[in-house]
């Protein structure tokens, strides 16, 4: 298998700078705005988003939930084995506010269609748009597009992008990886 790296721990971290700054252009403060990550890798991503906004607006808390998608996904019965939902976390209600969806990687669209979907259960949104760490911009199967890009990466769809996290894989990278030929 070969692998190329797209970004590492540095260049992660002035990626999730740019992005917060992009953020604050569009939100302000984020007083009627908040984070919606998007279980379960999206939501490493929405963390190190909300600390670095708090970091740079102060003492505003920025609110932010966690969304599991399990049930609304349109390939859920196609598995093989049981599925095991993650727990949402949301603790606000979202009826009139900005959501802003972070997710690691947007390839197909897929997971952002079941996104909007569970998200409605939790009230009807003024406005939703969409933070990716990753798009892969050729793959879409869904006209979905994000408003915030990390960095875009055109890839087969043979490839896989694979994002690590520190909190969970023990470093930060993102890596493309390809069958040898």
């Amino acid at each position: 298998m070969q692998q190329k790296t797209l970004l590492d721990d540095r260049k992660i971290d002035i990626t999730i700078k740019r992005l917060c700054r992009q953020l604050i252009e569009n939100h302000d403060d984020f007083t009627n705005s908040v984070l919606i990550g998007i279980q379960p890798r999206g939501i490493f991503l929405a963390n190190r988003i909300q600390r670095e906004l708090e970091q740079i607006l102060g003492d505003k808390k920025i609110l932010k939930g966690n969304l599991d998608i399990t049930f609304y996904r349109d390939d859920f019965r196609r598995k093989d084995s049981p599925l095991n939902a993650s727990s949402n976390s949301i603790d606000f209600l979202m009826e009139g506010k900005k959501v802003v969806l972070v997710d690691d990687v947007l390839w197909t669209g897929r997971t952002i269609r079941a996104a909007l979907d569970a998200l409605l259960a939790y009230g009807r949104p003024e406005k939703v748009e969409l933070l990716v760490l990753i798009d892969r911009r050729f793959s879409r199967h869904l006209p979905i597009e994000a408003d915030y890009i990390g960095h875009q990466v055109d890839s087969l769809d043979s490839q896989h992008v694979k994002v690590s996290w520190a909190e969970q894989d023990g470093e930060d990278k993102v890596l493309l990886l390809s069958d040898k030929k």
